[in-house]
């Protein structure tokens, strides 16, 4: 899957085998990833399925972030999950840059701070944390194990595999003043929570470096059932003074063999952000940058 060339019956086989495969029967291993980080994954969960099939999670953030991170740059990852955004931009600022990753699971903090120390990436700053638009104890809940990403303060009715409890502050409160100063790329997936985490940032929005953008997981119908608005979103970010792009992603794992060889299944090149003019409806990755064109270079 990794390393055989060229991409024919490799979407079949991810898709109708290995993947359903993968989750029923785990496999826990250390893993090397394209990059050349290792992580130790449990296959069950969806993420470290991917890193341990494909060597890789969501190759078109992954591509943008390689285009827009340079030594001495500052990254925050709101949502850091096992850390492999982190890692990513860890090693692509180097030594002079500073990489914040805040991620509210005890057990995935604990694991990205091991992710950190297995690649040597000492200038990873690791906090448990929530980040929303106030200060106030916040209760996550986890449906399903088998996507443990998807720990969520969204409203659920089933039955829930875990649930916690974290503090919450605004994402100005966590960070130092050099830290917001140098953040050239803030990545924001909190599972329907994005409306108040980026209530929580506007008022660091004007102290960010000229250049800085914003990546943001967004999904409308979750944001909705905690009150929030993706009108209200766009509309922050906006009178900001900040530009809206989208950016394909697709979770199906029959489209990563095509994403990674290089043949794309869907429109526009690998990591490549398009402008967006219309309604957002559905989950979607967007960008927003002041760079004022079609396509994000």
């Amino acid at each position: 899957m990794r390393s055989a060339p060229g991409t024919f019956g490799k979407a079949a086989l991810a898709a109708r085998w290995l993947n359903p495969h993968l989750r029923e029967h785990p496999r826990r291993r250390v893993v090397r990833v394209r990059s050349g980080a290792r992580f130790a994954v449990d296959t069950q969960d969806l993420i470290q399925r991917y890193l341990y099939l494909f060597g890789a999670w969501e190759p078109h953030l992954t591509a943008w972030l390689r285009r827009r991170l340079r030594p001495g740059d500052g990254f925050v990852d709101v949502g850091a999950n096992i850390g492999v955004f982190s890692v990513l931009a860890a090693q692509l600022v180097g030594d002079a840059g500073r990489v914040v990753a805040i991620e509210a699971s005890p057990v995935f903090h604990r694991r990205l701070e091991r992710h950190g120390r297995l690649n040597r990436c000492r200038n990873i700053r690791a906090l448990n944390a929530a980040v929303s638009d106030s200060r106030r104890k916040l209760t996550f809940v986890l449906a399903s194990s088998h996507n443990m990403g998807a720990n969520s303060i969204v409203p659920y009715d089933g039955p829930a595999e875990s649930t916690f409890e974290v503090e919450a502050r605004p994402l100005p409160e966590l960070l130092h003043p050099a830290e917001i100063a140098n953040a050239r790329v803030i990545k924001i997936d909190v599972e329907g929570a994005e409306g108040s985490v980026v209530r929580g940032l506007a008022p660091m929005l004007g102290s960010l470096r000229p250049d800085a953008e914003i990546s943001v997981e967004v999904a409308p119908e979750r944001m909705a059932r905690l009150g929030d608005s993706i009108d209200e979103l766009l509309t922050v970010m906006r009178d900001a003074g900040f530009h809206v792009y989208r950016l394909a992603n697709d979770y199906a794992p029959e489209s990563y063999p095509a994403a990674l060889g290089g043949v794309m299944g869907m429109p526009g090149e690998p990591g490549v952000p398009v402008r967006w003019r219309g309604p957002v409806v559905e989950e979607s990755d967007l960008v927003f940058s002041r760079v004022d064109a079609e396509t994000l270079p």
